[in-house]
């Protein structure tokens, strides 16, 4: 699988240059499938979803003009057969996965059967935005303003295989969780890094943060995004980015 892994989206030339490089076709004359699902534990959730599914986020991944669109609901798979959705997915051109929490998107994309299936998937552009970005990783970190406790409705609480451990996080009253993602890629990205809407992304935290990962950690601004084809790794960037080494 080829992967674009960005901190808001395809947010300017050089960013949409390389997705459509890794596409191997103009935007227009390639499928895609937008994934919503790390929207929802967030309050608004259900307009964060329906703007990113409509093209009116801030980050128009969905409004790029695609030849053809549709929604990748992870929830809902479990429920649904396997013929009922791998097929739709082994035939498009992109996957679209949005931010929001990494936690809740990592799991679903495990419960789904998504993360198994992505692997096999050779020609498939994977483009994560924020948490879409972070779930890649086998390990990643984020902030939370209380521990998280678990999945509502999963009928299991997260578990040590979960969530690795949890460390206070400066003076800026959260909690730095450290979570198993899906394990794509062999390295973690901290996204929005000096983004004043994020605080918690500062370069100062980012350093605490990933010197607590156990793999090489990326912070990336949202002007910037790392791209992988077959294990190489490329920094696609018009703004700021920063790459720490593991933790031992």
């Amino acid at each position: 699988m080829k992967y674009l892994l960005t901190s808001s989206g395809i947010s300017n030339t050089s960013i949409h240059n390389a997705l459509v490089d890794l596409l191997g076709k103009p935007i227009a004359e390639s499928s895609a499938l937008c994934i919503p699902t790390g929207i929802y534990p967030f309050p608004g959730g259900a307009l964060g979803a329906y703007r990113f599914i409509s093209g009116s986020a801030a980050s128009p991944m969905c409004g790029l003009g695609w030849k053809s669109l549709g929604v990748l609901e992870l929830t809902a798979l479990p429920s649904i057969a396997d013929e009922a959705w791998i097929p739709t997915v082994q035939e498009t051109d992109a996957l679209l996965v949005w931010g929001g929490d990494p936690l809740y998107l990592s799991y679903w994309m495990r419960q789904s059967g998504l993360a198994d299936l992505l692997p096999s998937l050779r020609e498939t552009v994977y483009v994560g935005v924020s948490a879409g970005s972070m779930a890649t990783a086998t390990t990643f970190g984020e902030t939370y303003p209380d521990p998280p406790r678990g999945i509502k409705g999963s009928g299991e609480a997260l578990t040590s295989e979960d969530i690795v451990f949890a460390s206070p996080q400066g003076d800026i009253g959260r909690l730095l969780v450290t979570a198993q993602g899906v394990g794509l890629v062999d390295f973690a990205v901290i996204p929005h890094l000096d983004n004043t809407d994020h605080p918690d992304a500062s370069l100062a935290n980012a350093e605490t943060w990933a010197a607590r990962l156990p793999v090489p950690t990326y912070a990336i601004d949202d002007q910037t995004a790392i791209q992988v084809v077959d294990g190489a790794v490329e920094v696609i960037s018009e703004g700021q980015w920063k790459l720490f080494a593991p933790s031992r």
